[in-house]
């Protein structure tokens, strides 16, 4: 069974810091592109980053650029989110995402892809 999970989420005070982590199993994701999204409660799920197969280019939401970092690691099956400088409007819960459906990183934010974790929550409190 392919399965994403995500770790690391937590309750943290306004500029603060948290680093999620997601690992695959049931195969390897290290030759596909991987993202991080998120939902606010009564939002819509948003795209926060995501990151090619080599980790070589990243792509930022603007509302988290210089603040979010995404990373992977291949010989571990995981893809990161180091978050700083939290903010009470980044509380929600973060998924993570493998292999998208289109070859085209422009489409990446879009949200189509073929494997979802069951996400994490973080909080931030004011």
């Amino acid at each position: 069974q392919v399965q994403l999970v995500e770790s690391g989420g937590g309750l943290v005070q306004a500029g603060g810091s948290l680093r999620l982590s997601c690992t695959g199993s049931g195969r390897t994701f290290s030759s596909t592109a991987m993202g991080w999204f998120r939902q606010a409660p009564g939002k819509e799920r948003e795209f926060v980053a995501c990151i090619t197969w080599r980790g070589r280019n990243t792509y930022y939401a603007d509302s988290v650029k210089g603040r979010f970092t995404i990373s992977r690691d291949n010989a571990k099956n995981t893809v990161y989110l180091q978050i700083n400088s939290l903010k009470p409007e980044d509380t929600a819960v973060y998924y993570c995402a493998a292999e998208p459906k289109s070859y085209y990183a422009s489409t990446w934010y879009l949200g189509e892809y073929n494997y979802w974790g069951q996400g994490t929550q973080v909080t931030v409190s004011s």
